[in-house]
């Protein structure tokens, strides 16, 4: 049993090998779906864009952390000299008050960010990521079928005694079997990459949102208006002193 495994996927890569070099040296034809590959490579040039996206947007979370982080030292370090400075305790302390409340937006700010990467990671690596999974299989099944549809074409144009016969009716079930794969797996990279357009919008509109509505509320110095976008977006954030680079807590 083990030994016809072996030789089935043996007989199998050989044509799939054939087939491929057939291909690539124009010697081959090629079953093409114009409008799928068409979707399919604009699903890769989209993934390779967002991953740009998503690498900025991470860089942004780790600079953003390490400036709350120093303006909440720098905070601690005018409160303690407001107290040992009485000549400039009024000036020292209201310096320490505006980095307290500097602080504590960026860490509102923080928790908006994180929640953009997240959800952007989760987009990139793990719905698009599942779709170009079932992308492969479809292409490694096209292949097959175009490899065992070629054998089929050259054994129909080969003489017809008795083995040759037997040969043909064996290359015609083989063909009909990855035929009837490539065509399942032709329509479910369809369906996935329709629902993953879908998917990708309505994720899209509520992140592009949520990132725009934060950012534009932290530089505007608008605290109200920050943290009403955190509750808009059911985020809540971790007590600080936790872990970097956040203390962001999904819902």
């Amino acid at each position: 049993e083990k030994f016809d495994i072996v030789k089935k996927w043996g007989i199998n890569t050989y044509k799939c090998t054939k087939q491929l070099l057939s291909e690539r040296f124009g010697r081959g034809s090629r079953t093409v779906d114009l409008e799928l590959e068409t979707q399919i490579e604009l699903l890769r040039e989209t993934k390779r864009k967002y991953e740009s996206v998503l690498q900025l947007a991470r860089a942004l979370t780790s600079h953003l952390y390490s400036l709350v982080q120093t303006q909440h030292a720098l905070g601690d370090a005018f409160a303690d000299l407001s107290q040992k400075s009485p000549e400039l305790q009024e000036e020292f302390g209201y310096n320490a008050e505006t980095q307290k409340l500097l602080c504590k937006n960026g860490e509102t700010l923080l928790g908006a960010v994180n929640f953009f990467v997240s959800s952007i990671n989760t987009l990139v690596n793990k719905t698009m990521e599942d779709t170009l999974m079932t992308v492969k299989q479809y292409e490694t099944a096209r292949l097959e079928y175009d490899a065992y549809r070629t054998d089929l074409e050259e054994l129909s144009m080969g003489p017809r005694d008795a083995g040759a016969v037997s040969r043909l009716d064996a290359a015609q079930s083989q063909f009909q079997s990855h035929k009837d794969k490539y065509e399942k797996l032709r329509a479910d990279v369809a369906i996935k990459l329709k629902f993953l357009e879908e998917n990708k919008i309505k994720v899209m509109h509520k992140q592009l949102l949520l990132f725009h509505n934060a950012i534009s509320a932290y530089f505007a110095g608008n605290q109200q208006q920050l943290e009403q976008t955190l509750k808009q977006f059911n985020i809540k954030l971790k007590t600080p002193g936790t872990e970097k680079p956040s203390w962001l807590e999904e819902q």
